[in-house]
């Protein structure tokens, strides 16, 4: 089928079993895909789906019969005659480690559902002691660095990188447990190749990176996403039309996001689009 000006390569079926059910699933797909079509419940914290795999966390994997050590279900491929068991005993203690670790190493208090798989397969926080305690990196107008929440999981250098705004302005630096993610020779963000597209915050899994108002609220105690409403609309500054979500507290716009879905930009925005809305409510 002609599609661009080429061919669209046509996509095998293929038949596996995931959680003892038989499945059809399509050639290119990930085992995490098809898990979710099926309603299954996989956690996951480097994943974005508007995002390379970065295979970090670890938190996804599955067992897969056959296969030696139990594998990443977010970027693993699917294959025909594939069996996957997404819940067995020996998923539930490598989540569980994975959790205890993190725990460990990484401020985990802010990120989205973390307490919840912590109480599913019984993680104990404390196990390992407690995180070393970092300075907030303050040194923009528009968002902060929490270098005390940071996981590593790279999924802001991928979308400063290839995968999104090819600016390129953040990578890892150090290694081992000194690693870390930072500008080229650390400078601050205003002095790198920075755009402040802000599509590193807008991945961010742990609220390492946040937006100025969120970060303020939660240091006041105020930030309450349960009284937050989200409304999509689209950006007013130029005519591409990119979706923007307003996440609104208290009258206020607190933080810009975009959908993954979008297919004008799938989850990704400039400086305008995320950060421009502050004349709203100026009188």
């Amino acid at each position: 089928m002609a599609h661009d000006g080429g061919l669209v390569p046509l996509r095998r079926k293929v038949q596996l079993t995931i959680d003892g059910a038989h499945v059809t699933a399509t050639e290119g797909q990930t085992i995490l895909d098809v898990a979710r079509s099926l309603g299954l419940d996989v956690p996951t914290l480097c994943f974005a789906p508007n995002l390379s795999p970065a295979n970090a966390c670890r938190l996804c994997v599955v067992e897969l019969e056959g296969a030696r050590t139990l594998v990443p279900s977010c970027a693993r491929l699917v294959e025909p005659g594939m069996v996957v068991t997404t819940d067995s005993p020996r998923v539930r203690d490598a989540r569980r480690m994975v959790l205890e670790l993190l725990a460990a190493t990484v401020d985990m208090q802010a990120t989205p559902r973390f307490a919840e798989w912590c109480a599913r397969y019984g993680a104990r926080v404390d196990r390992f002691g407690a995180p070393e305690a970092r300075a907030v990196v303050d040194d923009n107008a528009l968002f902060v660095r929490d270098y005390a929440k940071c996981m590593l999981c790279y999924k802001c250098v991928e979308a400063c990188g290839d995968d999104a705004q090819h600016t390129f302005a953040i990578a890892v630096a150090g290694r081992g447990a000194h690693a870390t993610i930072a500008t080229e020779l650390d400078t601050p963000l205003p002095d790198s190749a920075c755009v402040f597209c802000g599509n590193c915050v807008g991945v961010c899994p742990t609220a390492a990176l946040q937006f100025r108002a969120e970060h303020e609220l939660r240091a006041a105690g105020s930030w309450d996403e349960t009284k937050q409403t989200r409304t999509d609309t689209v950006c007013p500054y130029c005519g591409v039309g990119c979706v923007l979500t307003l996440h609104v507290q208290d009258d206020r716009i607190v933080k810009v996001t975009s959908p993954s879905d979008s297919a004008v930009t799938h989850g990704q925005l400039c400086v305008k689009g995320r950060f421009g809305f502050e004349y709203l409510g100026r009188r």
